[in-house]
């Protein structure tokens, strides 16, 4: 009989798990942006369901992506896409909170990269996510919306942005960047700069950013996103509070 020869170039092929297929799977679909930064995935059932095997591979595959810091547990059942680290927002939160000018960092960041996922957005969003952008400005724009919904909103159409942008390396950066930009909105919108001209003016940049990105005309929402960023831009330059208070638990008394 005889011998197979041998060449190292070649080595077994290990046969794979169901549950390491599921769980490639899961992961192709958070690196390609299908599933977003704290987007919540349906259930074991449904998944077993629609992916043609057990819930115990389910079960398993998603165990791997829990351990690999990929998703989550929710409170009171099911698995969320993992949006930002704790530890990461506390010390984000923390070093605006002690230093006016890493306020300022953050505004001059999101300034460059928020134009860029401006354009994209127009250029590559699907149908439904620019739906999704005009949903989140009809709810800004809407007459009667409550003051404290005003933070809340501007930080739902950005994310919708981001979304839209197709990037999935973009969607987690600002899945990271969340906590600390829900915490910088609401000091913007209400604290250091208030009163109804000011809200009309914004109301009116996010429409341009919106109307750009439902023409698909890349570079018009590139121009709307600058011009909204300049305006925030100057809005730090000009505070002179030498020490803005980024808690969430103060920012909810000013809020309501």
């Amino acid at each position: 009989m005889s011998k197979t020869p041998s060449d190292p170039r070649f080595h077994a092929i290990p046969r794979e798990r169901v549950a390491d297929r599921v769980a490639q799977e899961l992961l192709h679909l958070i690196a390609s942006g299908d599933l977003a930064p704290g987007e919540r995935l349906p259930g074991e059932r449904q998944l077993a369901e629609m992916m043609s095997v057990s819930r115990v591979s389910v079960r398993a595959a998603l165990q791997q992506l829990k351990t690999q810091g990929f998703v989550s547990a929710v409170q009171g059942g099911g698995t969320r896409v993992i949006a930002a680290s704790n530890e990461g927002h506390s010390a984000l939160t923390e070093l605006v909170r002690v230093n006016r000018d890493n306020l300022y960092d953050l505004a001059e960041i999101r300034a460059n990269i928020e134009v860029w996922a401006a354009r994209r957005a127009a250029e590559r969003g699907t149908r439904e996510q620019i739906a999704e952008i005009a949903h989140h400005f009809e709810l800004m724009a809407r007459p009667g919306r409550a003051l404290r919904h005003k933070a809340e909103d501007d930080l739902n159409f950005h994310m919708s942005v981001a979304k839209a942008s197709g990037s999935a390396i973009y969607m987690h950066l600002m899945g990271v960047l969340s906590g600390i930009l829900e915490d910088m909105f609401a000091y913007h919108r209400y604290r250091l700069q208030i009163g109804p001209e000011y809200d009309r003016l914004l109301l009116a940049q996010h429409r341009a950013v919106s109307e750009a990105i439902q023409a698909r005309d890349g570079e018009a929402a590139a121009r709307a996103m600058a011009d909204h960023l300049d305006t925030v831009l100057s809005s730090y330059a000009e505070d002179q509070n030498p020490e803005p208070e980024l808690g969430k638990d103060k920012l909810r008394i000013v809020s309501g």
